[in-house]
């Protein structure tokens, strides 16, 4: 399952990334498929080749992003959401044994690159969502449930 919720700036990342694919990094990569098939025989040409699975999975990557870009919902803050876990919450949680945790809750496509941002889709914010500060949660895990306290909420990111 894949929540089609981003933040605005999980969709300004994706944005730019789709901007430097499509102006930057795939005319370059043209560019040196180009000069290679101009060397001839392209079937022991290795630069060939290896430029043109490149370019492939740039115009694949291109592909998702684009039709990514269409699906997603941003979710702007909301101050009716204060005091309560919602989408683009940081949140500070601790267990029984002291361990703390604090990270933002986020759509899928945002969490790659970042350890302080999970899904939403997660057994953890799926159990942390609508809950406040003192609230309990009792987490789904392989290896059976935890329980979490939630010690604060934000939707401004001070970790930075």
């Amino acid at each position: 399952m894949r929540t089609n919720l981003i933040t605005p700036e999980g969709l300004e990342a994706l944005q730019q990334e789709l901007n430097y694919l499509w102006r930057e990094q795939r005319p370059d990569v043209t560019a040196k498929v180009a000069w290679a098939a101009s060397l001839g025989d392209r079937s022991e040409n290795a630069d060939y080749k290896e430029n043109k699975r490149l370019l492939r999975q740039i115009d694949s990557r291109i592909r998702f992003l684009r039709k990514r870009i269409e699906a997603v919902r941003v979710v702007e803050y909301s101050p009716q959401q204060d005091g309560r876990v919602f989408f683009g919450a940081w949140v500070e949680i601790e267990n029984e044994q002291g361990e703390q945790l604090t990270f933002r809750i986020v759509g899928p496509d945002e969490i790659y690159r970042r350890k302080d941002y999970i899904s939403i889709d997660s057994p953890m914010a799926r159990a942390l969502l609508k809950k406040a500060v003192d609230d309990d949660a009792l987490v789904p895990t392989p290896t059976g449930p935890k329980l979490w306290f939630i010690n604060s909420i934000s939707y401004v990111n001070t970790t930075v």
